[in-house]
């Protein structure tokens, strides 16, 4: 048995989970919004009634939407700000009296899905959470990589590439991401972004979903924002695919549950793939939003 934990922007969800892959129990709470203290107390608390069910200390991974610097031991990268330079690792570790294992959400999703779900069985599996952020994660050969800086498969803070840019407006403004950076992949394909192009473009502000379902209705500006999403999605991923060739590429988040994506998409990146043909696998989760906080448990082996 081990505990896995997905520290998320909005919420905090704990699981039980057996060695052979099965969830016991589940637990949610909300995340205390910008106080460091109070999201490490709610962990904490987390941790502690999980434990409760069961007679054994059991191991601990967390799953973060950042990631811990070599350099400093502290977070990093985070859009969850408050978190960025705190200690986070060694502070739970302290509070819990054990060791805790962290990766990047991203990468635990990845490492849920190589191990047990619809990437088990492939060699080379990259993982993208398309939500209120952008990442991404590689496992190879069931092996997480994190690399020497600890951002493998950071995808979404690389520069959108231009030829994908071709609303009149994207021309004429620069986006800001919250990295102090511009024109992050990040600011054109996380759900914030889309609506952000949509009220752009109409002066109506609306949610990624109801964005999502005009177009399914034939409404003329979401059905071309939507397009630009699919295309900007498509381009991005091809840089991904000349970079590291995966097998598979898993969609997580909440924008991967547009369906039209796994039709369109792979269509899409023939056009920027450098290959004659491009055989690899677009594919939703089997795990679904359980693969970010399973794969914080397989952070144990």
């Amino acid at each position: 048995m081990r505990i896995g934990i997905d520290l998320g922007g909005t919420k905090i969800e704990g699981v039980l989970i057996s060695s052979y892959g099965k969830t016991e129990h589940s637990i949610r709470v909300a995340t205390p919004q910008g106080d460091y203290h109070a999201t490490l107390g709610a962990l904490a608390q987390l941790v502690d009634q999980l434990g409760k069910l069961t007679d054994q200390t059991l191991p601990v991974g967390l799953a973060t939407p950042g990631t811990i610097s070599s350099v400093t031991g502290k977070m990093k990268n985070c859009n969850s700000t408050c978190l960025n330079g705190q200690r986070l690792k060694e502070d739970l570790s302290q509070l819990l009296n054990r060791e805790v294992r962290v990766a990047n959400d991203a990468d635990c999703f990845v490492l849920s899905e190589a191990t047990d779900g619809a990437g088990a069985g492939f060699d080379t599996v990259f993982g993208v959470i398309l939500g209120t952020g952008v990442g991404g994660g590689i496992c190879h050969k069931g092996e997480l990589l994190q690399g020497a800086n600890g951002i493998a498969g950071e995808w979404g803070h690389n520069p959108m590439p231009p030829i994908s840019i071709r609303a009149e407006s994207d021309l004429q403004e620069r986006r800001h991401c919250y990295c102090d950076r511009f024109d992050c992949i990040e600011t054109y394909l996380s759900g914030p972004a889309l609506e952000d192009s949509y009220f752009k473009s109409t002066q109506k502000q609306a949610s990624a979903a109801t964005i999502v379902q005009k177009a399914s209705e034939g409404d003329a500006n979401a059905l071309y924002q939507l397009d630009l999403y699919q295309e900007r999605l498509a381009c991005a991923l091809a840089t991904v695919i000349n970079l590291l060739d995966p097998d598979i590429i898993l969609l997580g988040g909440g924008m991967s549950n547009i369906d039209d994506l796994y039709k369109e998409v792979p269509r899409r990146w023939c056009s920027y793939v450098f290959s004659d043909e491009c055989r690899t696998l677009l594919s939703k989760p089997k795990h679904g939003d359980s693969s970010g906080v399973r794969g914080a448990a397989w952070l144990w082996p």
